[in-house]
């Protein structure tokens, strides 16, 4: 552990011109750029000939969440402006879609943008749903260590939280678009199979995707499995220590239903590509909750997973079968039909592939965990394939081009 607590993030430095970066989608989410990293070969396709690229009988891996309107805009009394960006529930443990059902007032972790200019008092938007007007109210109850506590309420308390985000909020673009969001985020910063509200950024890996091409892959003998994990606002925090060790992953919710879990443990000799570094977090999560269970056993009832947990010395190491079998046989035990969890794991070079052949992911910014994960895939190679995609105008970031790794 210590080895890669020690590695430098200077290594997972590029250079990324300002005009590389893709500010607005493409007109058609399956006409990006694929560059394809395979037995050490490189190529570009269109995205939506992934097919060509993809082995026949692949399992790929799709992370369901839905991104809500995060970002709230209100005025205080002397018309200052201050922005509230809704992270979790102040219940750290409550599970998010009932967070978001819940009704009026609710209680929410949210980043202040201009918290100087808040002094005090409530800060009151007003909006319209279904023609009827609403006022919603945001008190802060307390600041804590880079966010605030702020309880909401609203004038028809039968709405739930989710209809009041949806209809007052904003799209949460990531912060290096520099630009507001527009109209049409709402549905391209959004994947196609999106279905549990929770995250604050989508798997950008995902947009990719549309109905059609999905189906196409279906018919090739590419088969699907869902899972969540609910992106946090803290995967966009870099690496700004100089060793990784010195860096605190965000930790965020992830649910794995059995029937998952089973076809998992089916296709275990089947290639798996997780669609984005949250689908792949999430399957190697699954590999160390089952551990935990090996450790602590089937009574365990909390599961959160550290960030250096994986690189810690166990007694014992089962395989992928043994582990995904005992997290099945806790379902069993506990009469549960979905496992839920935290993880803060991070995937760093050292770091053994548990779960996975390969990965579907865009391209990330210089310095960031992501890009490390990428690295403990693929190694040194992600050098010579980000350097590829920079001479060939890959589009990098959120709304970019993707890529087809393989181990």
């Amino acid at each position: 552990m210590k080895a890669v607590k020690e590695i430098s993030i200077t290594q997972f430095d590029y250079e990324l011109p300002e005009h590389r970066i893709a500010r607005y989608p493409l007109e058609q989410r399956d006409a990006s750029k694929l560059l394809v990293l395979k037995q050490n070969h490189l190529s570009q396709t269109v995205f939506n000939r992934i097919g060509d690229h993809l082995p026949a009988n692949a399992l790929l891996v799709l992370n369901e969440t839905k991104v809500v309107q995060a970002r709230l805009r209100f005025h205080t009394k002397n018309g200052a402006a201050v922005e509230l960006f809704v992270l979790e529930p102040a219940d750290v443990s409550m599970d998010f879609q009932l967070a978001y059902a819940q009704i009026s007032p609710v209680t929410w972790n949210c980043l202040v943008g201009n918290s100087k200019r808040w002094y005090q008092g409530l800060l009151v938007k007003s909006i319209t749903i279904k023609g009827q007007s609403i006022d919603l109210e945001a008190e802060r109850i307390k600041k804590k260590d880079g966010y605030s506590v702020i309880r909401f309420s609203w004038s028809e308390p039968q709405l739930s939280f989710a209809e009041l985000l949806d209809a007052a909020g904003e799209t949460p673009l990531p912060p290096y678009l520099n630009r507001k969001a527009e109209p049409d985020d709402k549905t391209r910063y959004q994947t196609v199979f999106a279905r549990m509200e929770g995250s604050v950024a989508a798997p950008t890996a995902s947009l990719h995707f549309t109905d059609a091409l999905l189906a196409d892959l279906q018919k090739q003998g590419v088969e699907f499995e869902k899972l969540i994990l609910h992106v946090g606002a803290g995967t966009f925090k870099p690496v700004s220590a100089a060793q990784i060790g010195e860096h605190q992953m965000h930790a965020e919710q992830i649910q794995v239903s059995r029937q998952v879990l089973q076809n998992l443990l089916q296709s275990i000799n089947r290639p798996v590509i997780p669609v984005g570094t949250t689908a792949m977090r999430t399957l190697e999560s699954l590999y160390w909750f089952g551990l935990m269970l090996y450790e602590d056993g089937l009574s365990k009832r909390d599961f959160n997973l550290d960030q250096w947990f994986p690189y810690q010395n166990h007694p014992v190491l089962p395989s992928v079968v043994a582990s995904l079998s005992r997290l099945i046989a806790y379902l069993d035990h506990h009469a549960l039909e979905s496992f839920k969890a935290t993880t803060a794991l991070m995937i760093a070079p050292g770091y053994k592939i548990k779960m996975v052949n390969g990965l579907i992911t865009n391209f990330h910014q210089p310095k960031s965990t992501l890009l490390l994960l990428v690295a403990a895939l693929i190694g040194e190679q992600w050098k010579t394939a980000y350097q590829y995609a920079l001479e060939h105008d890959f589009r990098f970031l959120s709304y970019g081009d993707a890529c087809l790794l393989f181990k």
